[in-house]
């Protein structure tokens, strides 16, 4: 079986032009004696937007690769992936994002759910887990219910997983992803979804619930924060239990799906991390895009205006922008730059209003979450935006890079 180091994390690069950039951060940290391992990521929405396709991923990688001599694991994620979609990815992506948070809920046969309930006794009462303080009670009837809600998504999980494997084998990484779904799964509703998806025999690496709070696109976590070190914390130590338990992969760990720009969140997951030897996959929410915005502001010419002409189309069509992401982010627009007020701003200042330095007065979260969503935008415009990355490549490559060692991969695991 293809298998995960104790660190990974997921990079996007929606326009193909950052895989190096990108692997530049990776290799700073790996200076300093941390390896982690890179894995870039598209969505099949993301593929549909931007025109590219799966194998597009690879080939931006496996170059980036080749040109900075990188020889430690590096893989290429099929994300969010339902069998609807998974075929275009067999080829070119080493690592599956299974995604069946759309099954959560959906009728279970009470036959199943009867059947697996008396296969697990120890699940139908109190469960002490070690690193948990409280004792997990369960009972038969608590069990079923949990059950009832996740049994079709798990079997979902295992035809999709199956499929892959018919293709690929063992040689690939599996994880399971239920975030992108309205309420957060408890500690003990990830133990019962580990111990069915055990049962189903899918060899789950990384498993992606979803936590409390808001993880919004491209800015910081809005929650409570010892709520989620508590919750995070007892996902961490369900794992390892699980991993004994039901002879999970021994390399299984938490997935932290849209992680980018958490960074209250970062010491968090660090001293976790630390206090318990776990391991995490941390996926970025295509930030990338968003360095390449400030990169090409700071050009100045012809990249600033373009960075102008995208924000003034996302001002005018936000309505249209923000539907299908109403549920990951929070935009006031009354705390939007009119097209004019942004239109005025410096080469610098138009930078620092988009980059993600929560100390500079400069910065506007909702700018940034507008155009966060806006990429579509800068790909209507084609060859217009992609030479501009080229002709600017220097100084993009350095806002990539910056972005991703300082704020992100530094704080979360640097020694």
């Amino acid at each position: 079986m293809r298998t995960l180091p104790r660190f990974s994390f997921g990079v996007g690069d929606r326009f193909g032009h950052e895989a190096t950039a990108q692997l530049a951060a990776f290799q700073q940290l790996a200076q300093e004696g941390v390896d982690v391992a890179p894995v870039w990521n598209k969505s099949h929405r993301e593929h549909g937007f931007i025109g590219s396709k799966p194998e597009d991923v690879r080939v931006a990688a496996a170059a980036a690769i080749a040109e900075s001599g990188w020889n430690s694991p590096w893989y290429i994620d099929a994300d969010h992936i339902r069998l609807e979609t998974v075929d275009g990815y067999l080829s070119s992506s080493d690592f599956f994002t299974i995604d069946v948070a759309d099954s959560i809920g959906k009728p279970a046969n009470d036959t199943d759910i009867q059947a697996f309930v008396t296969a697990h006794p120890e699940l139908c009462k109190a469960v002490s887990i070690p690193g948990i303080t409280k004792v997990i009670r369960l009972s038969e009837d608590g069990t079923a219910r949990i059950v009832r809600k996740y049994f079709k998504a798990c079997k979902d999980a295992s035809v999709i997983y199956n499929h892959i494997a018919k293709s690929c084998g063992d040689d690939v990484v599996i994880e399971v992803s239920m975030d992108e779904t309205d309420e957060p799964q408890t500690p003990p509703e990830l133990l019962v979804i580990l111990a069915l998806l055990a049962d189903e025999k899918i060899p789950v690496q990384t498993v992606a619930p979803k936590f409390t709070g808001r993880f919004n696109k491209g800015v910081d976590y809005v929650g409570d924060l010892a709520q989620f070190e508590q919750e995070f914390s007892d996902d961490v130590a369900v794992c390892a239990f699980a991993i004994k338990q039901y002879g999970l992969p021994a390399t299984l760990k938490l997935s932290v799906h849209s992680g980018s720009d958490k960074f209250s969140l970062y010491p968090i997951i660090r001293r976790v991390l630390n206090a318990t030897g776990a391991g995490v996959h941390l996926k970025t929410a295509g930030t990338t895009w968003l360095e390449e915005l400030i990169g090409l502001a700071e050009a100045n010419g012809d990249g600033l205006q373009l960075v102008r002409d995208v924000y003034r189309y996302a001002i005018n069509h936000r309505e249209e922008l923000c539907g299908p992401y109403a549920t990951v982010i929070d935009i006031d627009p009354d705390q939007l730059l009119s097209v004019e007020n942004f239109d005025s701003l410096s080469c610098s200042d138009t930078a620092a209003t988009i980059r993600h330095i929560q100390t500079d007065s400069r910065f506007n979260p909702h700018v940034r979450q507008l155009l966060h969503i806006a990429f579509k935008v800068a790909a209507a415009e084609g060859v217009r935006y992609t030479n501009l990355l080229k002709e600017h490549r220097e100084i993009v490559a350095e806002q990539v890079t910056t972005n991703l060692y300082e704020r992100h991969l530094q704080p979360l695991f640097a020694k």
